[in-house]
């Protein structure tokens, strides 16, 4: 059994959600007195670049200031803070730009080869030297499953994608090491490219001729957030150990399905991933917190996740000394701190991740092709969520996160089966209770929506830049406006104005899983797509 070394968290400040210095020096105090020796800013484009006035432009980037204080106060308490970039694709962001159009080869990717790349690289390598004291860099270069097959297919017809990724690499590595860093990378590519695309499932097939595409002084990050077996990640580890280079693994603490955390689903990931890590002699390992369609979900909510991932590197894994110690660094209860994953769990569903917190709060009220997969009494439960969130919402440090969660609990206690109750009503011919419905109930949940927006907008503020809440006023505001014209068309129907609800008059197919049909909750995080199925761009 290996000792883990280095134990490190990665934060994804990339979604909009870009964390104020003053509480991520908070979020440092408790990493370090969780025993963290490192963390990993995972900015692709939020962040300052001398010579590059359109890169991060209007996406809250980081300033060379911001960085060294963030650095220093990191190193102060222990902990080193290293830069995870990207340099060759989920650079979407900067292609609106016309400084960077020409440098895309298709979607979020960089054209690989063009000398325009490489300069925009060193000045990127150059800036982050100033910044950061730490010489370990994350280059990225994660899912560019399209690499070399838009704009470089136009330019150099087709070439083995083996070789464009390698001489990429090999170039992004030298730039690297001419400024000091030794880097780390996804390793993702390396295998979808010599497995037909997949990267989990079975043992790795690794030949001479892939090894000696890595280069030498590259590491190579094994991510994994999804397998509760300790089986499956033995194999992937066995098979990163085929090559000749470091693997440094990652796993996941559940941050992006929304306005909610999968702390539970997360630590039972974390327990099989860092047992099977010890077992094979892996050293370095990290946990990511992702911020997936909007960074809804604040990352201090997975607290119990990081603290059991912590200490489950360290080989401690009995939850008594655990939650003990969570109370001594967080102030908190572990079991009340635990209660954010309530709006998840419905009727107690923690094998699996589902996320019925934000796509009943989106789903449409005529067109919510997710409310065959919203059990009878949904809308009960999250009720009961709320009662338990209450108390905890009205003192401590962490009010204002559990606040947010509680006022959100009491909104889907009406929205989450508003669709469902709505259109048996209009199939039943119930008048009556379709006034009801739509007079009394509607009323209440405008008014306890406009409650949570206002809660979820301090609790922004409070963590994050300004920059990328427009896009929850969008999507919120949107919400309400919504809600407030199928109002209008269920009162007219109610009142004997209409004699039929057109967008009712189709049913509603079964929501297909596995082409079966899905008979409890799902995780469906898309906001575009879950808000409508027509075109929203």
């Amino acid at each position: 059994m290996s000792e883990i070394r280095n134990i490190g968290v990665m934060l994804d400040m990339s979604r909009n959600g870009v964390m104020r210095p003053e509480r991520l020096k908070r979020f440092i105090d408790l990493l370090s007195a969780m025993g963290y020796t490192y963390l990993q800013l995972y900015t692709e484009d939020t962040y300052e670049v001398e010579g590059q006035p359109y890169f991060g432009y209007m996406r809250g980037a980081y300033t060379a200031e911001e960085l060294k204080e963030v650095d220093a106060y990191a190193a102060g308490k222990g902990i080193e803070l290293i830069p995870c970039i990207q340099t060759l694709a989920h650079l979407q962001s900067i292609f609106k730009w016309e400084d960077y159009g020409d440098l895309c080869d298709c979607g979020d990717i960089l054209l690989a080869g063009d000398e325009r790349v490489y300069r925009l690289i060193d000045d990127i390598f150059a800036t982050l030297a100033k910044n950061f004291t730490s010489r370990r860099v994350h280059i990225g270069m994660d899912e560019a499953h399209m690499v070399g097959l838009g704009k470089y297919l136009d330019l150099h017809g087709y070439e083995d994608r083996f070789g464009i990724l390698a001489r990429h690499l090999k170039r992004v590595s030298e730039i690297a090491e001419k400024y000091g860093f030794r880097p780390m990378m996804w390793s993702d590519m390396f295998f979808r490219l010599a497995n037909h695309g997949q990267y989990y499932g079975g043992k790795a097939s690794v030949s001479e001729e892939l090894k000696k595409l890595v280069p030498a002084n590259l590491e190579l990050v094994y991510w994994d957030y999804y397998h509760l077996n300790k089986k499956d990640y033995d194999e992937m580890i066995e098979g990163h150990a085929l090559f000749d280079n470091k693997t440094v693994f990652a796993g996941g603490a559940w941050s992006w399905t929304g306005f909610t955390p999968e702390n539970g689903y997360s630590i039972k990931a974390s327990k099989a991933a860092l047992k099977s890590c010890r077992e094979h002699g892996v050293e370095d390992v990290f946990v990511t917190l992702w911020g997936d369609n909007g960074k809804e979900c604040s990352y201090f909510s997975l607290l119990p996740a990081l603290l059991c991932f912590a200490e489950f590197a360290k080989g401690h894994f009995e939850m008594g000394p655990i939650k003990e110690k969570f109370a001594a660094i967080v102030g908190m209860k572990f079991d009340d701190f635990i209660r954010l994953d309530l709006p998840n769990d419905g009727f107690g569903n923690q094998e699996n991740c589902t996320n019925p917190s934000k796509y009943t709060l989106y789903s449409d009220v005529f067109y919510g092709f997710l409310d065959p997969t919203v059990p009878d009494g949904m809308g009960e439960y999250f009720g009961a969520c709320a009662r338990k969130l209450n108390r905890l919402a009205k003192e401590g440090e962490f009010a204002p996160l559990f606040s947010c969660v509680y006022r959100l609990c009491r909104v889907l206690e009406i929205k989450a089966e508003l669709g469902k109750r709505a259109r048996a009503l209009y199939l039943a011919g119930d008048r009556a209770g379709m006034k009801t419905l739509a007079g009394k109930d509607m009323g209440v949940l405008l008014k306890r929506l406009d409650e949570f927006y206002s809660a979820f907008r301090a609790l922004w503020y409070l963590e994050n830049k300004a920059v990328g809440f427009e896009v929850q006023d969008v999507r919120l505001g949107g919400l309400m406006q919504r809600l407030k014209h199928v109002r209008e068309i269920l009162t007219d129907y109610a009142d004997g104005k209409t004699e039929k609800i057109e967008e009712f008059e189709k049913p509603l197919l079964p929501y297909l899983v596995n082409g079966q049909p899905g008979e409890s909750q799902v995780v469906f995080a898309n906001w575009g797509s879950t808000v409508t199925s027509c075109p929203i761009n």
